[in-house]
């Protein structure tokens, strides 16, 4: 019985998963400002919304429980469209958090592994006095190169910018702006390896 009883949750929960994928001709999926051809969010997903100022290009697939916004709540009107735009054929890892309040945008074939963190807001400290949850966040865009990797546990602060094919290490935390072709690693993170002109791999340049 116990065996039966398996095959039967294992035939539920695939079934939950081809039916719960939101593609370009969901309901859900038309909300989109955009979502390409082949693109698919797996079920089940995290929190999506406010999807007409989200892109999804095409081919893209984004992982379980993976959470797309744009603003802090559903029905805020935004002063940029997109807020959030993932370029083509990217993969983003399964409880992955994309945040968007301004401006965050994602080049084509980009992975990232779980659980990866990117926001364009957050918050501020000046006010020695107030709580630092009440005071007004500040935002700043992020663009990540196309081609890029992201390891497992990276998070990406406002205001990043990654040149083209970068790689992130897991569990980076990553503000600023890198070139293109490097490796990137720690927390704060550092460039630790990059692309020399001979085109062989090495020590940051200078």
């Amino acid at each position: 019985m116990r065996h039966g009883l398996g095959r039967l949750m294992r035939f539920a929960r695939s079934a939950a998963l081809d039916l719960g994928t939101i593609g370009p001709q969901d309901p859900v999926g038309r909300k989109f400002a955009y979502f390409g051809d082949g693109a698919a969010i797996l079920w089940p997903q995290g929190s999506i919304y406010n999807e007409h100022y989200l892109s999804v290009g095409d081919g893209t697939l984004i992982g379980p429980n993976v959470c797309l916004t744009a603003g802090m709540a559903p029905g805020q009107q935004m002063v940029t469209n997109p807020v959030v735009a993932i370029g083509k054929r990217c993969i983003i890892g399964r409880g992955s958090h994309i945040i968007g309040h301004w401006s965050i945008e994602l080049g084509d074939d980009i992975q990232t592994g779980p659980y990866v963190y990117i926001t364009d807001q957050n918050h501020t400290y000046a006010d020695p006095d107030e709580p630092i949850g009440r005071q007004w966040p500040v935002e700043a865009p992020v663009r990540i190169g196309q081609g890029s990797w992201l390891g497992a546990n990276v998070v990406i602060l406002p205001g990043t910018t990654l040149g083209d094919h970068t790689v992130v290490a897991a569990g980076a935390v990553v503000r600023g702006s890198f070139p293109s072709h490097c490796v990137i690693a720690g927390v704060p993170a550092k460039i630790v390896r990059q692309l020399h002109p001979s085109g062989e791999w090495g020590p940051p340049l200078t």
